[in-house]
């Protein structure tokens, strides 16, 4: 029987606003499908960009790539961010749209927007802010934003129909969306039953099929995956270790077979850069 989806949004925002309040020794979330280092860095940041925002972004970023990294967002351009978590993504944004432009951003847990806060005002920008809301129903005008940008969240919504919907309202006609997000097949049932993989970006994520389809069905064109990172059996494993944590010791037998499990999910589980256009 699924589960409400206002329970997993608790749920999500309980779990990152702890992984936000010690993220150097979180080890966890979205972005630990990465081998080693900074997630920042393995999700597709230049050390030039790394370098304009405060240092410590690059432990408490939960990042799975960078949307940005293909986006021509330019001066003046309004750009609007999903579950914009600690502000890494809002803040190299407020670069590329220069003092014209405006960047807004949406997220559910108030520990994350209170750290968003602290680096805005840290970094000196004026020209960003942070709205307390969910990515199913955006407190944000129709037809207002040039750009929607999206960092490994909407895999964790429990209604992606919706936030395709949502995303196709804010735009501009002509407006474009480029995301990156966590995107899988065919994934055993036991491990889907397991909670804990749901914050950490596995148990929510659905197929790159459904993910375009449901972008098509809610207006977007133009829709495609610009770019894939496709996670290997090593990686998967090292992540399965930090992500399922305590669960280990409630379900024995799933940890005895992490590593058959990871050999399983090989080239299941990818990070996916997304893009699609609002009809002009």
């Amino acid at each position: 029987m699924s589960r409400p989806a206002e329970e997993i949004r608790n749920e999500v925002s309980r779990d990152y606003a702890k992984r936000i309040a010690a993220p150097a020794g979180c080890g966890c979330g979205c972005g630990s499908l990465s081998p080693q280092g900074p997630l920042a860095t393995l999700a597709g940041y230049s050390a030039t960009e790394l370098s304009s925002v405060p240092a410590e972004m690059t432990t408490s970023s939960f990042a799975c790539g960078n949307p940005l990294a293909y986006a021509g967002v330019r001066e003046g351009d309004v750009v609007l961010d999903l579950g914009s978590g600690a502000g890494l993504d809002l803040l190299l944004a407020a670069q590329k749209v220069g003092p014209t432009g405006r960047v807004m951003g949406v997220d559910m847990t108030d520990a994350m927007i209170a750290k968003a806060n602290e680096n805005i005002r840290a970094a000196k920008v004026t020209n960003v802010e942070v709205r307390k809301g969910i990515i199913e129903a955006l407190p944000v005008e129709s037809g207002s934003v040039d750009w929607v940008i999206s960092n490994c969240v909407i895999n964790l919504s429990p209604e992606k129909q919706k936030v395709f919907r949502e995303i196709f309202r804010v735009l501009k006609p002509g407006g474009t969306m480029l995301v990156s997000d966590i995107v899988a097949k065919d994934l055993p049932s036991e491990l889907l039953a397991i909670p804990t993989l749901y914050s950490s970006c596995i148990s929510g994520a659905i197929s790159e099929e459904a993910y375009l389809e449901g972008l098509r069905e809610a207006g977007m064109v133009e829709v495609k995956v610009l770019d894939r990172l496709v996670y290997d059996a090593g990686q998967i494993a090292g992540f399965a270790e930090t992500a399922l944590g305590e669960a280990f010791d409630r379900t024995p037998q799933i940890s005895k077979r992490i590593g058959s499990y990871a050999k399983e999910l090989a080239g299941k589980i990818w990070s996916a850069k997304v893009y699609g256009k609002k009809p002009a």
